[in-house]
C-alpha cells in the first residue's frame, strides 16, 4: 500500500507508541551510557547490544497486520510489537531518534518508516540508524529489481528495504473513452493535449489532479526534473530552469489553463465527487484499489491502466512514484538480536502471509509478485484486467532513478506554494515560481549545499 499524502495528512491511528519518551526507551532495545550525536565532534558509536533474542519493531497502523503475520508464524521469537504515529512529514520521529542516540539506547530493532523521507536522516551520518543490509542479507536483495530498491541504495548501500512497488502508470476511464472515440495517448504531450480537448468538449471532466503532495512527483519527478537529485549527503542538485523541468511545467500549465486540471489532493473529502469525472491521468498502481474502489466507489469495469507515458523525443517511458513504504533495521543490535530482526525484515519484505494474503499493494519484491496480482486478478474490478496488472509489473523500470529521499519535502512545498497559489486564483506561472523559491530555501534550511549543475 502507499505511503499517504506527504501533506501532513494523518493516517487513522489505532494507538501510539508510549506515553513519554522514558516510555519509549524502556520499550524498546538498548544499552549504554550517554553522549553525543554520531557525526557531531566529540560523539562516540554506542556499543552494539545482543538481547539474546528479543526484538522490537514499531510499525504503522497498515503495517500491524504484518508484524502480526510474523508474530503468528514466528511464536518462538519474542517480538514486541509497537504502534507509531503515522503521520508522514513529522519531525517528531527524527527527534525521538536523536534523543535515543544521546541517550545510546531506546532505538527499534526494525521499523516501518511513517514516510519515505525518513530514511535520508535515518542512514545520515548524524543519526545513523539504519544498518547496512548489503552483506547482511545479499539473496534477499537478489530479488528486487535495482529500479524499485533505488531509493534505499544510498552511496552504493543498501540502508533498507522496499515493502511496496508504487510506481505510477496511466490510468484512463476506458467506458468514457470508447463511448466519445478518443485513443488513450501515448506520449505525455499527446496526453496535455488530449485533456484540454476532452475539457472543451465536455466540461467538467478532469485529467489530473494538483492538490496533493504526490503531484510533484506524478509530472516532475516522471520527467526527471531534478528537484531531489542527490549529489552526496550534504549537496544536492535543484534546477526547475533545467529542460526536463521546463517541459513538465509547460504540461501542467496547459492544462490549467485549458481547465482538464483540478486544483484538489487526491485524499481530499471533496475528491471522490471530483473522482468520478476523472477520464485520464498519471498515477499510482494503488490509486487502482485504493482510491477509485473503496475510496471513491467507482464503478468496476470502468477504469483500465497502460504502461507509463513517453516524452517526446525519447524512446521508453518515463514515470513517477508516488510512496511504497521502507523497511529499516537497526545498527545498534548483534548477535541473536540482530539475526532475528534479520528473520523479521525478510519476512515482511517477501513472505508471501504478508506481501499476497494480506498487503494490498504490488510487492516490491519480485518473486512473489505474480502471487500477489493472480490474487488481486479475482476481483475483476478492472475494465481490461490483463492490460493494468501488465502496466502494474512494467511500471517500475521505468521510474528515473536519480530522485532521492531528502531531508526537505518537495510534496510538503508543492502544497504550500503550487497549491495555495492556485487555489487563490494566481496562474501556475507565479505558483512555479514561488515554488522554485521555496524547494531551494528549504534544501539550504536543511543544510545542503544547493547546487544547479552536477
Amino acid at each position: 500500500m502507499k505511503t499517504k499524502d506527504i501533506n501532513r495528512r494523518t493516517r487513522t491511528t489505532l494507538g501510539l507508541v508510549g506515553a513519554s519518551l522514558a516510555v519509549l526507551i524502556a520499550s524498546a532495545c538498548g544499552g549504554g551510557g550517554g553522549g553525543g550525536l554520531p557525526g557531531q565532534a566529540g560523539a562516540s558509536a554506542p556499543a552494539q547490544t545482543d538481547s539474546g533474542g528479543a526484538i522490537t519493531v514499531w510499525v504503522d497502523p497498515p503495517r500491524v497486520p504484518a508484524a502480526e503475520a510474523w508474530k503468528k508464524a514466528n511464536p518462538e521469537i519474542q517480538t514486541t510489537i509497537n504502534q507509531i504515529d503515522g503521520t508522514v512529514g513529522s519531525k517528531a520521529l527524527s527527534q525521538q531518534f536523536a534523543q535515543f542516540n544521546q541517550a545510546k539506547q531506546g532505538w527499534p530493532d526494525a521499523i516501518f518508516f511513517p514516510s519515505n523521507d525518513d530514511i535520508a536522516w535515518a542512514a545520515g551520518a548524524q543519526i545513523n540508524y539504519a544498518a547496512d543490509l548489503t552483506t547482511q542479507l545479499p539473496d534477499l536483495i537478489k530479488g528486487y529489481d535495482p529500479a524499485v530498491l533505488a531509493p534505499c541504495n544510498i552511496d552504493g548501500k543498501i540502508r533498507c528495504l522496499r515493502n511496496d512497488a508504487a510506481p505510477d502508470v496511466f490510468w484512463y476511464n476506458q467506458k468514457f473513452f470508447e463511448a466519445n472515440g478518443y485513443t488513450p495517448p501515448k506520449t505525455w504531450e499527446e496526453y496535455g493535449t488530449l485533456a484540454v480537448k476532452i475539457a472543451s468538449e465536455h466540461p467538467g471532466k478532469v485529467s489530473a489532479f494538483l492538490g496533493d503532495a504526490y503531484a510533484p512527483d506524478r509530472y516532475l519527478w516522471a520527467s526527471g526534473c531534478p528537484t531531489n537529485q542527490r549529489l552526496n549527503e550534504t549537496s544536492v542538485l535543484i534546477n526547475l530552469d533545467d529542460a526536463k523541468c521546463q517541459r513538465a511545467k509547460k504540461l501542467v500549465g496547459e492544462m490549467v489553463d485549458g481547465k482538464a486540471a483540478s486544483n484538489l489532493g487526491i485524499f481530499d473529502a471533496d475528491a471522490a465527487k471530483t473522482g468520478k469525472d476523472l477520464v485520464m491521468s498519471p498515477g499510482a498502481l494503488w490509486w487502482g484499489d485504493y482510491l477509485f474502489r473503496q475510496t471513491w466507489k467507482i464503478d468496476p469495469g470502468t477504469m483500465t491502466a497502460t504502461a507509463p507515458l513517453t516524452w517526446q523525443g525519447e524512446s521508453k517511458p518515463s514515470t513517477g512514484n508516488e510512496g511504497g513504504g521502507l523497511w529499516g533495521v537497526s545498527s545498534h543490535i548483534t548477535g541473536k538480536q540482530l539475526e532475528n530482526t534479520l528473520k523479521f525484515a525478510t519476512f515482511v519484505a517477501s513472505d508471501p502471509q504478508w506481501q499476497v494474503e494480506l498487503s494490498t499493494g504490488l510487492p516490491a519484491y519480485g518473486p512473489v509478485q505474480d502471487a500477489w496480482i493472480e490474487k488481486q486478478k479475482a476481483s475483476k474490478y478492472f475494465a481490461d484486467n490483463d492490460a493494468t496488472f501488465a502496466a502494474f509489473k512494467e511500471a517500475a523500470t521505468y521510474v528515473p532513478g536519480d530522485h532521492a529521499y531528502t531531508l526537505y519535502n518537495t510534496g510538503g512545498i508543492w502544497t504550500e506554494t503550487v497549491t495555495k497559489d492556485l487555489v487563490a486564483g494566481k496562474s501556475f506561472d507565479d505558483a512555479w515560481t514561488t515554488f522554485g523559491s521555496e524547494l531551494n530555501n528549504q534544501a539550504k534550511s536543511q543544510g545542503y549545499e544547493v547546487k544547479t549543475t552536477p
